[in-house]
């Protein structure tokens, strides 16, 4: 279950806040990325049914609500439970519309780089509604495998470690949303090589933290003529 409960004098907020997270996060982010989270959030505030937790809707009434295809509807919906911000929590089959919830912790994860741009109360307001919570998290099979979010994660050079570790002590909450999920792959020619969880979180990466990944990077590796990421 979803650590927020949206019944109550609060819940207009809550929401209002969820809503406002989505947005900052496509508007700072690609031209894909925006487009996504705008067909989300139409599909949200539209149809989300808030007492029971739930989007259901059917591909050919998103088709029509997204002025897609079907097929780009389908697409859409994978690449929304790949960057775990919706998560399915019954399949569709013949007859039965497919069911998701949103999942807050997660989008509270993403977006949390970007509260300040909103405004100091909201940036307050958030940090103490999702800090103070144990957030409930999506486990797959690779987690098992992870460290803590923390502490930088383990595997590759040691200077990649190092770089880790600036990163880390430089912005600790952005160290443990972004750079903590990245995997040590190879560095040769120049070229950094990195795995990524999810392509939203390469693609957020790529647009607004490169810079400082890369000057810890070099300051320990050397000069860094490309990253290359992979899926």
């Amino acid at each position: 279950m979803n650590p927020l409960r949206l019944t109550g004098p609060e819940a207009g907020v809550i929401k209002y806040d969820l809503l406002t997270a989505l947005s900052v996060v496509g508007l700072n982010g690609s031209p894909t990325l925006q487009t996504s989270l705008m067909r989300l959030i139409a599909a949200v505030t539209s149809r989300y049914n808030w007492r029971a937790d739930e989007l259901s809707v059917g591909q050919r009434d998103l088709a029509r609500m997204w002025s897609v295809n079907e097929r780009t509807v389908k697409r859409e919906i994978k690449r929304l439970t790949d960057a775990q911000l919706l998560i399915c929590t019954r399949g569709g089959v013949r007859g039965r519309v497919a069911a998701y919830r949103l999942n807050y912790a997660q989008i509270a994860r993403l977006s949390e780089p970007c509260w300040p741009l909103v405004g100091p109360d909201y940036d307050a307001r958030m940090k103490e509604r999702y800090r103070s919570e144990t957030p409930v998290k999506v486990v797959q099979l690779a987690d098992y495998a992870k460290p803590e979010a923390s502490e930088p994660a383990q595997g590759g050079p040691g200077t990649w470690q190092r770089a880790m570790v600036t990163l880390s002590r430089e912005n600790a909450d952005q160290f443990k949303a972004w750079f903590s999920q990245l995997e040590y792959v190879a560095f040769e020619g120049g070229v950094l090589e990195l795995r990524t969880p999810s392509k939203f979180a390469q693609r957020y990466i790529e647009t607004h933290l490169l810079r400082p990944l890369v000057a810890a990077v070099e300051a320990e590796l050397g000069p860094v003529t490309r990253i290359e990421f992979k899926g």
